[in-house]
């Protein structure tokens, strides 16, 4: 142990004697390390990102969606009607809800896009038909009043709930509730008020993201008697024509295990009422947690490696540094040798100082990476800042507002753990090149 801490310290003082070499060396294997750690960081955050908001969908949730077909099949399916029908139907809600035993809860939706007014103020507004569970559902909060009932739908009372930039949009600073609000040509009293809710991201290509503070909820039952399920949109020289029962129904299993077997029962299932499986998808959440998961370990694999090659490009440096430190001390190692150094003290003390330089490298690209959250924090707002001057802000904001890298734990001592191997790899053919010079024509060196 002595013999090695004072190897150690004449590796450090060898190191020190060309402090700006050593640390122009040393840079290799910091940005190694810290790209590791950096690049791990990054791709578990956009990973907990994903699955985060794939767990928000719910474990046990099985969600399907109507899907307006393509040109090509819609134009053949109405070639004698302007109007396009298409998606889920109420048999379909009945069917899935009555039949299949696993399904514990179905929540039917159907949603439109209206210009909702409140005196001079006008916006466009997601009109979502729902029943009470959709809050639940969805993970809503309300900020005041109260969410639909179900007396609400079996009267089919003209009420509303606002999201939260609804209210704000509309009403500002005046209290919306028992205030109306008028939706196409009718009006609909507030008798509550979401809390603000991040909006969803697109997952697998299968769902599009949603805002959920521009939407207004009113019963599902009052939007089919208020405004049926014909959607028509007339702009200067088009019109189109639309007809959807609901847009969505979500079901909920009973249990976590039987989640996959109910997904196929409800595939074959919707085939009794549709021609085509073209007009509606199936999203299973727990599908895509376990793609998720695959995605991230790729992705760190990826990632990882491509960090890994700046460690071996830093060794690289480090081997070449020390090969030219070897014949800079060639007259050094002759001394020692004829004053009684062995071949092994001689490879042992460049090779510790190898892996001193790796090491000292390694500790520092490690508290580089402790702070890369904090620095990609500072980044993403100094880039905010230059893309909304080019016009761009909302797209980088959409792409990088939610995502943080999170520093995995065991990055940390496997990037050391390779800087040191790094060391000791490098640094082994300048130790056995020093190890093997001749001592008596070491001495004649000039």
């Amino acid at each position: 142990m002595a013999n090695l801490l004072r190897t150690a310290q004449l590796a450090l003082k060898s190191l020190m004697l060309h402090k700006l070499r050593s640390g122009l060396t040393m840079l290799g294997i910091v940005f190694g390390v810290f790209s590791v750690i950096a690049m791990l960081a990054i791709g578990e955050g956009a990973s907990q990102q994903a699955q985060e908001q794939v767990l928000k969908l719910g474990a046990t949730n099985i969600i399907v969606r109507s899907v307006k077909p393509p040109r090509e099949n819609a134009s053949q399916q109405n070639q004698n009607n302007f109007v396009l029908r298409y998606g889920l139907k109420r048999s379909d809600y009945d069917l899935l809800s009555k039949t299949i035993p696993t399904v514990q809860q179905a929540v039917p939706i159907r949603e439109l896009t209206k210009a909702c007014r409140y005196l001079h103020r006008e916006m466009n507004c997601r009109i979502v038909g729902c029943t009470p569970e959709y809050v639940d559902m969805n993970h809503l909060e309300l900020a005041q009043g109260r969410f639909i009932s179900d007396k609400d739908r079996r009267e089919k009372t003209n009420v509303c709930v606002l999201a939260a930039g609804t209210a704000e949009e509309l009403f500002q600073f005046a209290n919306p509730l028992g205030e109306s609000v008028k939706i196409a040509d009718r009006r609909y009293t507030v008798v509550g008020i979401t809390r603000s809710r991040e909006a969803s991201a697109a997952i697998g290509g299968s769902m599009s993201g949603q805002e959920y503070n521009n939407d207004i909820y009113i019963p599902l039952e009052t939007m089919r008697v208020r405004m049926g399920d014909l959607d028509i949109d007339r702009r200067q020289g088009s019109f189109s024509a639309e007809e959807v029962e609901l847009n969505q129904i979500t079901l909920l299993i009973s249990d976590v295990d039987e989640v996959v077997p109910s997904a196929d029962v409800i595939r074959e299932s919707l085939k009794q009422n549709h021609r085509t499986e073209n007009d509606y998808s199936i999203v299973v959440p727990q599908e895509l947690l376990k793609q998720a998961e695959q995605i991230r370990t790729i992705f760190n694999v990826v990632l990882g490696s491509i960090a890994a090659i700046s460690l071996i490009v830093g060794g690289i440096g480090i081997m070449n540094i020390m090969l030219a430190t070897v014949t800079e001390r060639t007259r050094e190692i002759g001394i020692r040798r004829a004053l009684g150094a062995k071949q092994r003290d001689i490879a042992m003390q460049f090779l510790t100082e190898t892996v001193v330089l790796a090491g000292s490298g390694g500790i520092i690209g490690i508290v580089l990476g402790l702070l890369t959250p904090r620095a990609f924090g500072w980044l993403k707002t100094l880039a905010e800042q230059f893309f909304v001057e080019g016009g761009s802000g909302s797209e980088f904001s959409q792409m990088f507002n939610n995502l943080n890298p999170v520093v995995v734990p065991s990055s940390l001592p496997l990037a050391f753990g390779i800087s040191v191997g790094i060391g000791v790899i490098f640094g082994f053919i300048p130790a056995r090149s020093a190890a093997r010079l001749d001592p008596i024509e070491a001495l004649r060196h000039e």
